[in-house]
């Protein structure tokens, strides 16, 4: 994918601080500490474009941030971090609940899952939840670097009969650092943009 702009464009608790739907929109999704924020800044080639906090858990807003001025990706929460007090996990669950089955744009929720680690409770609950929304997802086992190949294969396979049983669904290995995976995350990105809003690919190099 060749990165020709990427842009800020806010931050939001609730739909009436939403930028407007006019791009086919990916959310991204995770436990705290999965390595969403790098991921991110991977597949845009931006070292400082996602906004963090230093401390895991802080990040209480839906960052949104247009690429191309053709996507928009939206930086959702990480949840399952133990020091965020439980009242606020729960208003975080209702905005994040909130944006998923509302947002008409949203084509596709990036799922990650840190591929060192046996999928979790709440890994299986938010997979069974996009899936009784009819929300579709795009499975990504993030830290692959963390492994060699052949343990990548085999938590990669750990991970698919987790959450897809036989369906066949492929989870992409990838790693930040090395960019293990970035074409393919970005063929699947593009493949479910074309397929949900029209025409996104005529700026795009995925060579890049």
């Amino acid at each position: 994918m060749k990165i020709v702009s990427t842009e800020f464009l806010t931050g939001a608790v609730s739909p009436r601080h939403y930028p407007a739907g006019v791009y086919p929109e990916f959310a991204f999704a995770g436990r705290s500490n999965v390595g969403k924020s790098s991921l991110i800044k991977s597949l845009l080639c931006r070292k400082k474009l996602v906004r963090t906090s230093a401390t895991p858990g802080k990040t209480q807003e839906i960052n949104f941030f247009r690429i191309n001025h053709k996507l928009i990706f939206a930086d959702l929460p990480g949840f399952g971090f133990a020091k965020v007090p439980r009242q606020v996990q729960k208003r975080w669950q209702h905005m994040i609940e909130q944006y998923l089955k509302n947002r008409k744009n949203l084509a596709a929720v990036i799922f990650l899952i840190d591929i060192r680690r046996e999928p979790t409770d709440l890994d299986r609950d938010l997979k069974a939840w996009l899936d009784a929304c009819s929300i579709p997802c795009i499975p990504v086992a993030t830290k692959a670097d963390k492994l060699s190949k052949t343990e990548q294969k085999k938590q990669i396979r750990k991970i698919e009969a987790a959450f897809f049983g036989e369906t066949g669904e492929a989870v992409i290995g990838y790693s930040s650092k090395s960019s293990q995976g970035r074409k393919e995350l970005w063929s699947e990105i593009l493949a479910r943009a074309e397929n949900g809003a029209g025409s996104v690919a005529s700026s795009v190099d995925t060579d890049a």
